[in-house]
């Protein structure tokens, strides 16, 4: 997405409640039981808060459908340490003002009460529609204060008649829908009053924005959306993000949908997400919605999550803005790799040993059989989907099988055979580098995931279903981290190379050599070791 835009400084004129001083930061701490606390501040407390962003991704199967100018603090399990408290006001009079003074359309200022024991999310438009209903509520004051804001949107916009009042039009529709989808005739007269523009262009420019805006966001939560309807969505809305970042979660919830139907993007997702099943069982083990603050995802394989999200984002926005030479590019430098016909070795003995490896094998197993379920919806309704899963679990199954293959090469090490010729010495040790990069990218990620499952598997308490595992998992993991730390630097070889020093060894037992060619020299760097080995090896920073 584009940069923000600054604020205009000629062009438009503020009212001094218009230029009102920011909302003081206090940075209060969230006490542990916060619903109650809040309670405790009076039956008409509320909590003007803002919410940072989420420590880990959600999975792809459990992103909720984003409501555009509400958080999602109060929702079952969130993480409440994201929230700061600002204020703690009295009335929703009073709440109301100090929102539309505290706004700095970043959209992380969030309303808050307690309702039976439980945090509850209320946006202005919420406590307007309720005071416009009230009697004892001063309309005049009332519009004024919402012509402010609107006017302000319209100021922090970028310069121009269009494209103020364009995001002015949409940051209302996500605010105040409870309201009113558009801004109310006398809010708009007097919002352009304050600005000193005026005109018929100007209302209708206003209303059909807020009304389109309304009408697709209306349209967000359907299920079994065609394809060509989401992408549809998604080029009207996200030029409307850059300046209203209210909308940025839902434009990029539209960027998920699309590639949840489209099949490069599911390979490249299947390739690039870290192997997370064991944090999602624990997650789910009580079989109710999980609760996300007790049981956080590793910082480092959050992060790598995170990473392959973006770059599924990337790819999917590149494909369908006609991008396609940034696309293919994508797609070349993380090609999926094929399913193993066979399982080698080393992949079979990390299986056996490994309950992550088990856990990411059932969870493989339970998705194949649901996509594939003859009475599945996604059969009938949604065919894209269908198809797209299809090409997830394929790569997704010979992605796991490097991943194996690659960690039971470094845990249950094997002699190199006595009968290799010296000059294939170097090409034997070379493979578990090689076998490593395949699977991660770098072995620098290596060491990075395996840090992170060693520091999730050693939490505690540990969970039921883990008791027996845990400790067990966490030493094989330390012994596959120790035996990567003792990997050095090693030659890169070539197909070429190999084969030259075959025919060396070949020739020196006996066989006819074919003319000597000069041997390449070698080079350390892990991933350049990968690419000379074979192009289609994939990895990170290519």
């Amino acid at each position: 997405m584009l940069p923000p835009s600054q604020p205009p400084s000629l062009g438009r004129a503020a009212t001094a409640e218009q230029k009102a001083p920011a909302m003081s930061e206090q940075h209060t701490p969230v006490p542990d039981d916060f619903p109650t606390w809040l309670a405790e501040r009076g039956a008409d407390a509320y909590a003007l808060v803002r919410v940072g962003q989420p420590r880990e991704p959600a999975g792809w199967r459990e992103s909720q459908t984003p409501r555009a100018g509400v958080t999602g603090i109060a929702r079952f399990g969130a993480d409440l340490d994201r929230m700061t408290v600002q204020e703690v006001t009295q009335g929703r009079a009073e709440t109301l003002r100090r929102w539309l003074q505290g706004d700095d359309g970043s959209g992380t200022l969030a309303i808050v009460t307690t309702e039976s024991g439980r945090l509850a999310e209320h946006t202005p438009g919420d406590l307007a529609a309720s005071l416009i209903r009230d009697p004892a509520t001063d309309g005049a004051r009332l519009t004024r204060q919402l012509a402010d804001w609107l006017a302000r949107r319209n100021a922090e916009a970028p310069q121009g008649l269009e494209l103020g009042w364009i995001a002015a039009a949409a940051a209302w529709t996500c605010h105040m829908r409870a309201l009113s989808s558009s801004p109310l005739p006398a809010v708009l007269a007097l919002s352009m009053d304050g600005t000193g523009e005026q005109g018929d262009a100007v209302t209708e420019l206003v209303t059909a924005t807020s009304l389109r805006v309304a009408d697709l966001l209306d349209r967000i939560g359907r299920e079994y959306r065609p394809r060509a309807e989401l992408v549809e969505d998604w080029h009207t809305l996200e030029p409307l993000a850059a300046d209203v970042p209210e909308l940025a979660a839902t434009a990029d919830h539209l960027l998920d949908q699309i590639a949840l139907r489209d099949a490069s993007a599911q390979q490249l997702r299947a390739v690039l997400e870290p192997d997370v099943a064991d944090h999602l069982y624990d997650r789910s083990a009580d079989g109710h919605v999980p609760n996300i603050t007790s049981g956080a995802l590793d910082e480092q394989r959050a992060a790598h999550l995170a990473q392959a999200r973006e770059t599924v984002r990337a790819y999917t926005a590149a494909a369908y803005a006609g991008r396609e030479s940034q696309a293919q590019r994508i797609r070349d430098a993380f090609p999926a790799p094929a399913r193993a016909l066979t399982l080698t070795g080393p992949a079979a003995a990390w299986r056996q040993a490994s309950a992550t490896a088990q856990d990411a094998l059932g969870d493989l197993a339970a998705q194949r059989a649901a996509a594939m379920a003859e009475n599945g919806p996604d059969h009938v309704s949604d065919p894209e989907l269908l198809h797209a899963q299809t090409a997830y679990l394929a790569a997704r199954d010979g992605q796991l099988h490097l991943l194996h293959d690659a960690l039971g090469r470094l845990a249950f090490p094997a002699e190199a055979p006595h009968a290799v010729p010296e000059e294939l010495v170097p090409v034997v040790s070379a493979q578990t580098e090689l076998r490593l990069i395949a699977a991660f990218g770098t072995l620098e990620r290596a060491g990075q995931v395996l840090e992170g499952q060693i520091s999730y598997q050693s939490r505690h308490p540990v969970p039921a279903r883990r008791l027996d595992t845990s400790r067990p998992e966490a030493d094989l993991l330390a012994t596959a981290r120790d035996a990567l730390r003792n990997i050095g630097p090693a030659a890169a070889f070539t197909e070429e190379d190999v084969r030259i020093r075959v025919q060396e060894a070949m020739a020196r037992s006996g066989a006819v050599a074919a003319p000597a060619r000069a041997v390449l020299p070698a080079h350390d760097e892990a991933h350049r070791q990968a690419r000379a080995a074979d192009p289609s090896t994939p990895g990170f920073h290519r």
